[in-house]
């Protein structure tokens, strides 16, 4: 089943967390190379100028690319960020649909690698590159 206004190949995101609970309703799609995370995006992502916020763009790349690690691994481990990089090239406002495409580059028994491009409808308006720790899945 498809929503009006949500591009086709994406589902009600598959995890929650309080972080994101505002900023729902969040999608996601996944792939062999990794994890999008997709929403339309409203008043409560934006900052003081209408703008999407960067802390939004930086939230949702983090867990597109932890997200993507995980697929690579067959979601057997768990991540945690060690480091992460964006780079604002652009800006997305009110209405357009905001897609964080996550891509596992490389990934080990203790350490992946990941990248992220931030598109919103179809300009790129972000990148991101991240380090993840693998942890221990508990219970």
């Amino acid at each position: 089943m498809t929503t009006p206004n949500i591009p086709a190949g994406f589902e009600p995101h598959f995890r929650k967390a309080p972080l994101t609970d505002p900023w729902e309703p969040l999608y996601s799609q996944k792939t062999d190379k990794g994890v999008t995370v997709g929403l339309r995006l409203a008043t409560p992502h934006t900052n003081a100028r209408g703008l999407i916020h960067g802390g939004l763009i930086a939230a949702l790349a983090d867990a597109a690319m932890g997200y993507s690690c995980a697929q690579a691994t067959g979601w057997t481990t768990s991540f945690v960020t060690i480091s992460l990089s964006v780079d604002f090239v652009g800006a997305a406002e009110i209405g357009q649909w905001l897609a964080v495409k996550g891509e596992a580059l490389k990934t080990g028994s203790t350490i992946c690698f990941a990248q992220c491009l931030v598109r919103a409808d179809d300009a790129v308006i972000a990148r991101a590159s991240g380090t993840f720790r693998v942890v221990p899945k508990k219970g």
